[in-house]
């Protein structure tokens, strides 16, 4: 029972603002004034935001375009995909717990890579091609890395340390 309470007020600490107000007497007292926002609505809001840009950027955008910086945006999201996955391995050698973190990081890359492969590849060959890539290489290397996240996930973890 005492653990529990402990555990509520450490909770309520997390979820208010402590302020402190001067009495009459010129003592302080605390008191506990609640957030008028949450952290998790930013996300949802932006997400939200971004409908309405979508039909604009279907109705706007050309059907093909010239990238200028075309080497530089693959090596850059190659070499990204690559120290993610290192730093994941390393991480969960290690038994590290952020392993999961970078697992995530590293399976988003690898998903978003074989979009872009597959959907930006000549057709014929390149297309074959992008699509055995995605399929044999990214796309399972992807849900391995979801399954170590998932594990790493679940593990229990002895955050905030008890004292």
């Amino acid at each position: 029972m005492k653990e529990s309470r402990r555990e509520r007020e450490e909770s309520e600490q997390m979820s208010a603002l402590i302020t402190r107000t001067h009495g009459v007497e010129g003592g302080s007292t605390l008191r506990r004034v609640r957030r008028w926002y949450r952290m998790e609505y930013v996300p949802v809001a932006c997400g939200l935001a971004l409908l309405p840009w979508l039909v604009v950027l279907a109705n706007s955008l050309p059907a093909a375009a010239v990238a200028s910086n075309w080497r530089t945006v693959w090596i850059g999201l190659d070499t990204a995909e690559a120290v993610a996955l290192i730093a994941t391995g390393l991480l969960a050698v290690r038994g590290h717990r952020l392993h999961s973190l970078t697992a995530t990081v590293a399976a988003t890359l690898l998903v978003v890579d074989a979009w872009f492969d597959t959907m930006t590849a000549a057709p014929g060959m390149d297309q074959v091609s992008a699509a055995a890539m995605a399929l044999g290489a990214e796309l399972p290397l992807a849900v391995v890395c979801v399954v170590l996240a998932a594990r790493g996930h679940a593990r229990p973890t002895s955050w905030p340390p008890t004292s």
